[in-house]
Parts: C-alpha cells; sequence; structure tokens
C-alpha cells in the first residue's frame, strides 16, 4: 500500500477581522456564479477524467433543481471538483478564509465560493449558505469539517451541516469520494483512480432552533450515510 505524502500544517486562525469578509458573502448571497465557474470546472474536469480516472455512481441522486446540501467526505483539495464535475447544476462552496487572497480570490469570488472563518463562531457562513438554499441552490458541506489527515473518515461529525439541515429543511445527498486520499501523491508521480458515489436524498423536519444535540445527531446521521458509501466503494 502506498503511503500518502505530507501535507501542509493546518491553520486555523485568521487574522484578519470580520468585516475583511462582508463583501465576498454579500457578493455569494446576491450574485450566481459565472464564467469563472464553468472555465474552472473544464479544466478540473479534464484533470480528474484524464489523471485520475475518475468515474460516478449514482449522480441521478442529486436533484436537477431546488435547494440541496450535498456532503461529501473531506480527504482532498480535488474533493471539490470531483465532487462537482459530474453534476451539471452550479454548485456553491465554501471554503477557508485564509483562500481569499490575492490572486486567487478573484476565482473564489466569481465561482460562487464563499468564505468560512476557521476556528472563529462564524455566524456568517450560515447566513450565506441559507441565502443560497432559499434561492433554489445547491451548497456543498463537509460534515467531518476540515480535510482528514489519516486518510481515513472521522469517528465524529461536525454539528454545522446537521444545523443546516434542520434550520433549512433541505435534503442532503451523502458523497462519498473513494481514492482522493492518495492525490497529493502526484507529486511522486502516483495518480489514483477515484470513484465518486452519490447516495440517495435524506431529509429532516425544519426546526427553528435546533438544540446542540440534534444537530449532532443529525451530523453523526450523515457521516453514517457516507460511511456505508464509503466501504461499498472500498469492497
Amino acid at each position: 500500500m502506498a503511503e500518502l505524502a505530507n501535507m501542509r500544517e493546518q491553520v486555523y486562525a485568521d487574522p484578519r477581522p470580520k468585516e475583511y469578509f462582508d463583501r465576498f458573502h454579500a457578493r455569494a448571497r446576491t450574485r450566481e456564479p459565472d464564467w469563472a465557474y464553468e472555465l474552472t470546472r473544464l479544466l478540473t474536469s479534464i484533470y480528474a477524467y484524464t489523471f485520475f480516472r475518475a468515474r460516478a455512481i449514482g449522480v441521478e441522486n442529486v436533484p436537477g433543481s431546488g435547494a440541496v446540501i450535498l456532503a461529501p467526505n473531506h480527504f482532498s483539495f480535488m474533493d471539490h471538483f470531483l465532487m462537482g464535475c459530474y453534476i451539471r447544476r452550479k454548485v456553491r462552496f465554501m471554503a477557508k478564509s485564509q483562500l481569499f487572497a490575492p490572486p486567487m480570490q478573484f476565482i473564489y469570488t466569481h465561482g460562487g465560493v464563499f468564505p468560512v472563518r476557521r476556528g472563529a463562531h462564524d455566524e456568517e457562513v450560515f447566513i450565506t449558505a441559507k441565502a443560497i438554499l432559499e434561492k433554489g441552490g445547491a451548497i456543498t458541506m463537509y460534515c467531518e469539517g476540515g480535510r482528514s489527515r489519516s486518510g481515513k473518515l472521522a469517528e465524529k461529525a461536525k454539528a454545522g451541516i446537521g444545523r443546516l439541515a434542520l434550520e433549512t429543511g433541505a435534503p442532503i445527498v451523502p458523497i462519498a469520494i473513494y481514492g482522493s486520499s492518495k492525490i497529493r501523491n502526484w507529486k511522486r508521480l502516483q495518480f489514483p483512480k477515484v470513484t465518486i458515489s452519490y447516495g440517495e436524498p435524506i431529509r429532516w423536519e425544519r426546526i427553528e432552533d435546533p438544540t446542540r444535540s440534534q444537530q449532532q445527531a443529525v451530523a453523526d446521521a450523515i457521516l453514517e450515510e457516507i460511511r456505508g458509501l464509503y466501504k461499498g466503494l472500498a469492497r
């Protein structure tokens, strides 16, 4: 079994104030992704199909319209693109705030990405996500939070995705991405085969102010669905 290449140390605290990111949230709430999204999807899809022989299972489970939360596991920076390259609708992503710096912040903002300030109680990210869902958009949210550094699924989910699911009542599509944990081995000229499995949508009744335990229970249930899909791919 090939070893995983080392990952850079994660940086959680962003020294910039909340106000710095307000303009990115404002754009994400009021404007749709433009040509930057289509160009990025084209280039990353070619990369995924060519080098990682990416294939999809069950992509028809993703609704073609209407609000939906896409919930994949998270091993690689490519997971956003691997998950989105088979979906014909535009998918909105949240990304750590440290990525919002010139010159790439132009691509992120025009591509419909919005920032999350990790390590902070960032209420803005939920406001933006709910605004997009209220307009019938598609949001990607990782229930594990950041990328796994072990190449294995997390033992416990972060409660945030449970909160978003309960406060909006939007359907969740669990997604397993198998093989992306080894994508960072490209520096060793090792390109793994990647498979993306889209599960059937699941939905919870809308709750205006869910408790922390309710949020966590839903998040854990979503992670279990992902775990089941992932085990199926591993077999």
